[in-house]
This record gives C-alpha cells, structure tokens and sequence, in this order.
C-alpha cells in the first residue's frame, strides 16, 4: 500500500492513531487521488464545497 501523504503540507498520515486517520480527506481528480490532513481540511474546507456539483446543495 502506498505511503498516505497529504497534498498541501507534505504530511505523512502513518503515524497518526486509528480515529485521526479516519480524518483524512480523499480527493479523486485526473492526477489521480490525492489527500488532504485533518488541518488543512479544516482550513480549506471552502475550496472543497466549491467543487462539489450544483445539484449537491
């Protein structure tokens, strides 16, 4: 299984326990899936809904 690394600040989630890991945020785009950490989920959490499609809200 490939190493979790998230996108934006380089974090790696292996360290991290059971409950923070369920934390992280999957993103599937044409780079293929990349992740987010919990923080930086946290701090851009407006950028994430503005992908979601208009049928969502």
């Amino acid at each position: 299984m490939a190493a979790v690394i998230c996108s934006m600040c380089g974090r790696d989630r292996g360290g991290d326990p059971p409950v923070e890991a369920l934390a992280w945020v999957a993103e599937q785009d044409e780079r293929g899936m990349t992740w987010l950490c919990p923080a930086c989920a946290r701090k851009h959490v407006r950028d994430i809904e503005g992908k979601l499609p208009a049928d969502y809200w």
